[in-house]
């Protein structure tokens, strides 16, 4: 007899069909080529349902879907985690009111995310759409949206997030030459987040073609 999972089976079925359906719609919009992107949600206090490594995410099932804890090891499943599980569980583990993490490979977001990588951020300011993020209720405000440097060492890029997440609030940050991680207090937010900074992020390197900066 089989020991019982750590983790509610009806709740992380219903996590994963929620998954597959929002994810499709990301894909269909070009934004998880080749296999890349990753998605979770919170199951528990312990414990997140994520996308396996190297899936076709524009073609998950429920199969698709694994349990990690938030050490980022598989629990209850032979299935390999991606390698930025990490970037995820940091979150949970971090905000108890993070429900959502979404990454994601545009070539808007990888574009900027080189463009920018140099400087260490991109500056968002006067823009209406700022008020998509939880907690801004004016347009009259600016955030910097960090590109941090890509890398295969994932404690170390955890490390960096960590420690930047000590000094702002933030509801997304780019990797050079990667995409784009965007978070919430559930998948709407969380899709709200990603969005608004798709659009804010193309508004920027629009810009840069209409007046180039020398």
């Amino acid at each position: 007899m089989s020991a019982a999972l750590p983790y509610d089976t009806h709740r992380l079925r219903e996590l994963a069909g929620e998954i597959i359906v929002n994810v499709r719609e990301l894909s269909a919009l070009g934004w998880t080529p080749a296999t890349s992107s990753n998605f979770s949600r919170r199951l528990d206090d312990r414990h997140a349902a994520i996308t396996v490594s190297g899936r076709d995410k524009g073609r998950l099932t429920e199969a698709d879907i694994m349990v990690v804890d938030y050490d980022g090891q598989a629990v209850g499943t032979q299935h390999r985690p991606s390698a930025e599980t990490l970037l995820h569980t940091q979150l949970y583990r971090r905000f108890p009111e993070i429900g959502c993490v979404l990454h994601t490979h545009s070539t808007t977001q990888t574009i900027a995310s080189r463009l920018y990588a140099g400087m260490g951020h991109v500056h968002l300011e006067g823009y209406e759409l700022l008020k998509a993020f939880a907690g801004n209720t004016t347009h009259e405000v600016a955030i910097d949206v960090p590109v941090f440097p890509n890398t295969q060492d994932m404690p170390t890029l955890a490390a960096q997030v960590d420690a930047l997440l000590d000094r702002q609030t933030l509801w997304g940050y780019l990797i050079d030459g990667h995409g784009l991680y965007a978070w919430g207090r559930d998948m709407a937010e969380a899709r709200r987040h990603l969005e608004a900074f798709e659009f804010l992020l193309n508004c920027e390197l629009e810009l840069r073609k209409l007046a180039p900066r020398h």
